[in-house]
């Protein structure tokens, strides 16, 4: 299984492209011809085995629908179906017309959604295996209104597995909050139970906090802390996590260098 914050299948220059889409140097012209190469690009990495191994379950985040900086791609549809996977997106219900307000400088690159955008961002999961009980859970968002949180979740063989994409813009405390409604969640499940996605684990702190808060009710991670899956101008920081409970990882790694976003993803293997 892996995790996978896709960027909309943009590329990996989150802050250079910032940059030039400030100072008016980006053109959409050629974006539906650019995502087509990266999503493909990205179902061969997932499917050749060379950088991780043949992925039969996907969690993917920032999975764009029909949006026009994604040049109107529907990119967990299409990857799902050059991989030969079943899949669901949950939708993240953009607002239209609710302006971003001015946040921190380091989270003022991402390339925003059209105020009256029709399409939308969100989460999805790709599976070779049936997905049942199909779940979406909204996570408490106060800081930024124009962009909801959330998360999903789905049975794959008896497992329940959660897909998340926490707010990088709370401070810890609210991450936390959003990962104790996961958590509550994950509870109503007695199996075993994965936890995955992009936690926006942006300092050591985060790190440590979300570390403990989940290592707290029961769950594990193979994954050190302070390990690189996301980089942008030279940073590298630890973004994404796969925790585990009642369930036996027996690899993991980060897979690099795929160019898809300014993530990389993250993956284990499992004994069924």
């Amino acid at each position: 299984m892996a995790s996978y914050n896709i960027r909309y299948a943009r590329g990996p220059y989150l802050i250079w492209g910032g940059v030039r889409r400030k100072l008016g140097l980006m053109s959409l012209r050629r974006r539906p011809q650019h995502v087509t190469q990266l999503i493909e690009a990205a179902a061969h990495t997932f499917s050749e085995g060379k950088l991780l191994p043949r992925v039969d379950l996907l969690a993917l985040q920032e999975a764009d629908k029909r949006t026009r900086r994604t040049g109107g791609h529907h990119v967990a549809r299409e990857l799902g179906a050059r991989l030969e996977l079943n899949w669901v997106h949950a939708p993240a219900g953009i607002p239209r017309g609710i302006k971003p307000e001015k946040r921190e400088w380091w989270l003022d690159f991402e390339e925003p959604i059209d105020l009256y955008d029709a399409g939308d961002t969100g989460v999805a999961l790709l599976s070779r295996l049936p997905l049942n009980d199909v779940t979406r859970i909204d996570l408490p968002w106060h800081k930024c209104r124009w962009r909801p949180r959330l998360a999903m979740a789905a049975t794959v063989a008896g497992i329940r597995v959660f897909n998340a994409h926490v707010d990088p813009h709370a401070a810890s405390g609210g991450q936390l909050a959003q990962l104790d409604v996961i958590a509550k969640q994950a509870d109503l499940f007695t199996g075993p139970t994965i936890i995955m996605g992009d936690f926006n684990t942006l300092s050591r702190d985060k790190c440590l906090e979300t570390r403990k808060f989940l290592e707290s009710r029961g769950y594990t991670t193979p994954i050190p802390t302070g390990t690189a899956t996301w980089r942008g101008a030279g940073l590298r920081m630890h973004a994404d996590w796969i925790f585990s409970r009642g369930v036996k990882i027996v690899r993991w790694g980060v897979a690099r260098p795929l160019q898809v976003s300014d993530h990389w993803p993250i993956w284990a293997e499992i004994e069924l």
